[in-house]
């Protein structure tokens, strides 16, 4: 293939991406896939009828009900079965005839229902195998950068591995060829949601990139809607029509008379309305049971299995009627806390062990005038008079209540930590949340806090206020007040401490609905939020920066301490931040190396989620952070080390540690989908990357560079810059501010005074 044979060019040092791939082999008018006329026999069996498909580029999906002949046309695409007459034809050239080998060598890449792996093979051996000899976008390292977990399973046979795990090797065994074309039959079929999900992206981001074009045989409508502009239906071994896929995904009625989606109906017309709702109503629960020829096993002189014996072996396998108890995540209802523009406060706790506590906090709130509700979390089943009760909140575990109300209590707590962070999450109408308890409450009840976006007031009363917090509070905004005594009764001490925090809370609550009605009255007035990351050897830069964009942009400048850069995501993911220059990454050379102000491996995750145009650099990644001297781990004695400070030591990363961090960095902006702008400052990445200063290593930094644009996927939207500047330089800001206005778009500017004037 053009594009497998082609190799990368050298990088002048001027800000310029690396130049798309493209492939030559394909004319502009040429489809990617165009079938005409299909007609394929199975004996005496008519499976494809006259099938007429075009692909004219990205991603085409095709649906239809088992049997109707679309895995046939996967495999008459590529070969496996013999056609009778008709056309197939790759960007123009004739596939009929052809030998699935030399097919697969024009091009065309082939993820086949049933994975079929082997099974002796190990991960890596199966995807070493296909790449050998092959050499364009995709790599082994690319594979294992797009499906981590088949990074962690690379010495796993193929029999060792999950269904999802089987799935994502035979895709990636597929993508290592290279192709122009990729057929992908049942991609998603038996996998659990979240490999959906995966399958889902991967495609979205293909179909984004544009350097490969997919027909997706699917059975999942919303998949098969979300990754194609148009889908194909399948009925009787014929295309019955093409249809814009919001368009299906909007239509139920549609989707039941072509494809059988919830009915599971084989009828092309749909029923009459009054037989249709005639038939609803008659539906109704039934019993489905699985029987056993024979309960014990048969032998020569068996007799005949009695029908009572094989009722009582039966296994009801279809869903009962259950207590609420028995509530599954499907069944969970999520009940409005307020009136539709209205909020209340919550207070949350296990009220079988801090009953009184909990609900004196809730007497606080209701004397200040504040709408409150008690939020159960206890595990003991017992009723409580709370208005959100325990049974309600675990109805939202994965598992069900089921999953809550269990025998032991480790797992218990757990469950219900999990059910009241999913309730939470999804909750609206939420003013504030307050909770009191120990260790084991405030664990409970923190991880669904910080959940909630930033700004919503949240306070936890506890005995372990005092101490190390971060686990608590984490990126998140959660006030911890310590309550002196345990929070175990009511008592001169507890009454004072725990009214506290209840007032503490309603003057945040009314604090923040008088700031919004002044908000909504002045609408217009405040400018969007976004991100900068700095450190003390990039000061410069971020100081430029705010400076060319504080009359467009209110500047939120984060300290690249490890959970600054949480905080910064926290904000991303909570739709408060619009835009984001990451300017200092530094966190990753402490994840990586052992410093003390890491990232989480979560870092980037949030401009990902939210596919935010995010610009980007490599600033302090020469750099691992430590306390003191004396505290810096023996095996680093020998290193470059700079006393930045009494309390701060820092160590200079190799060329070794520079291509780690590269790669990390790299598979992490491979997965963004939106505009990326990622800077290289050729000119040394931190005030003490200059020459004459101590961390100034042009090895090291052109070990970093390589490994990150070897590492990243370049598209025209995606792209990776050197700058001839040192990160401080006011060219090298100019130039981020530059990136940023381009992908975001010019913003009103405001004025000296407050007001706003016009776009620069």
């Amino acid at each position: 293939m053009a594009e497998a044979s082609r190799q990368n060019s050298a990088r002048p040092n001027s800000a310029r991406p690396n130049s798309a791939r493209q492939d030559n082999s394909r004319t502009s008018l040429a489809p990617a896939l165009e079938v005409s006329g299909l007609n394929v026999y199975y004996g005496g069996s008519h499976a494809l009828q006259g099938v007429d498909l075009t692909l004219q580029k990205g991603v085409l999906s095709v649906v239809g009900r088992n049997g109707m002949g679309k895995t046939t046309l996967c495999k008459a695409i590529m070969g496996l079965v013999p056609s009778s007459s008709g056309s197939i034809r790759f960007n123009g050239h004739e596939l009929r005839g052809r030998d699935p080998a030399e097919i697969a060598r024009l091009g065309i890449g082939y993820v086949p229902q049933g994975r079929r792996l082997w099974r002796s093979l190990t991960v890596d051996e199966h995807l070493k195998m296909v790449a050998a000899g092959n050499s364009g976008t995709w790599s082994v390292d690319r594979v294992y950068s797009t499906f981590p977990r088949l990074a962690e399973r690379k010495n796993n046979g193929g029999g060792q591995l999950s269904g999802g795990e089987q799935q994502m090797l035979a895709i990636a065994r597929a993508l290592l060829l290279n192709p122009r074309l990729l057929v992908m039959d049942e991609p998603t079929e038996g996998l659990a949601p979240v490999i959906v999900n995966q399958v889902e992206e991967m495609l979205h981001r293909l179909g984004e990139e544009g350097s490969i074009d997919v027909l997706v045989i699917e059975q999942n409508i919303g998949v098969a809607t979300a990754v194609a502009d148009k889908v194909a239906i399948m009925v009787n071994g014929r295309i019955n029509r093409e249809i814009d896929s919001a368009q299906l995904a909007a239509d139920r009625d549609l989707q039941q008379r072509l494809l059988g989606v919830g009915r599971h109906a084989h009828d092309e017309t749909p029923l009459p309305e009054g037989e249709a709702a005639h038939q609803s109503a008659a539906e109704r629960p039934h019993v489905t049971k699985v029987y056993v020829s024979n309960p014990t096993m048969p032998t020569r002189w068996s007799k005949p299995v009695p029908v009572r014996v094989l009722e009582n072996a039966a296994r009801t396998v279809s869903p009962m009627p259950s207590a609420s108890v028995g509530l599954t995540p499907a069944s969970a209802e999520l009940r409005p806390l307020a009136a539709p523009g209205d909020s209340v406060v919550l207070v949350a706790g296990t009220l079988d062990t801090k009953g009184p506590e909990l609900r004196f906090i809730r007497d606080v709130i209701r004397e200040a005038g504040l709408p409150v509700r008690l939020v159960d979390l206890s595990t003991s089943g017992r009723h409580s008079g709370a208005e959100i009760p325990a049974n309600q909140i675990a109805a939202f575990h994965p598992r069900g209540a089921s999953g809550v109300f269990t025998s032991d209590r480790g797992s218990a707590v757990a469950g219900m930590t999990l059910a009241f962070e999913r309730w939470l999450s999804r909750q609206t109408g939420v003013a504030g949340i307050i909770a009191a308890g120990g260790s084991g409450g405030t664990a409970m009840v923190a991880p669904a806090m910080r959940a909630l976006p930033i700004g919503v007031p949240k306070l936890i009363v506890s005995t372990v206020a005092s101490g190390n917090t971060s686990r608590y509070v984490g990126p998140s905004d959660i006030t911890m007040m310590y309550s002196v005594a345990d929070v175990q009764g009511l008592n001169s001490i507890t009454r004072k401490v725990l009214r506290n925090g209840a007032n503490a809370l309603a003057g945040m609550v009314r604090g923040e609905r008088e700031h919004a009605k002044s908000a909504a009255r002045a609408a217009g007035a405040e400018l969007p939020a976004i991100g900068l990351t700095m450190f003390g050897v990039t000061t410069p830069c971020v100081q430029q920066i705010t400076d060319a964009l504080e009359d467009e942009y209110d500047c939120l400048v984060f300290h690249a301490t490890g959970i600054g850069g949480q905080s910064m995501e926290k904000l991303i993911d909570s739709g408060l931040i619009s835009g984001v220059i990451d300017v200092t990454t530094t966190e990753v050379c402490d994840m990586l190396v052992g410093g003390v102000f890491p990232a989480s491996e979560d870092r980037f995750g949030a401009v990902i989620r939210t596919r935010m145009p995010y610009v980007g650099s490599c600033g302090a990644l020469d750099m691992v952070n430590f306390g003191s001297f004396e505290s810096v781990p023996a095996q680093f004695a020998g290193r470059n080390l700079y006393r930045h400070n009494p309390e701060v030591t820092l160590m200079r990363t190799t060329a070794e540690e520079c291509t780690a961090i590269g790669r990390w960095i790299g598979e992490r902006i491979n997965r963004m989908d939106a505009p990326v702008r990622f800077f290289l400052p050729e000119g040394g990445v931190s005030a003490l990357d200059r020459p004459g200063q101590p961390f100034h290593d042009p090895q090291a930094d052109a070990a970093l560079f390589d490994a990150i644009e070897a590492t990243v996927h370049e598209t025209p939207n995606r792209q990776i810059l050197r700058l001839p500047h040192n990160v401080n330089d006011p060219e090298f800001s100019a130039a981020l501010v530059a990136a940023f206005r381009e992908i975001n778009g010019a913003r009103p500017r405001r004025s000296r005074n407050g007001n706003r004037g016009g776009t620069r």
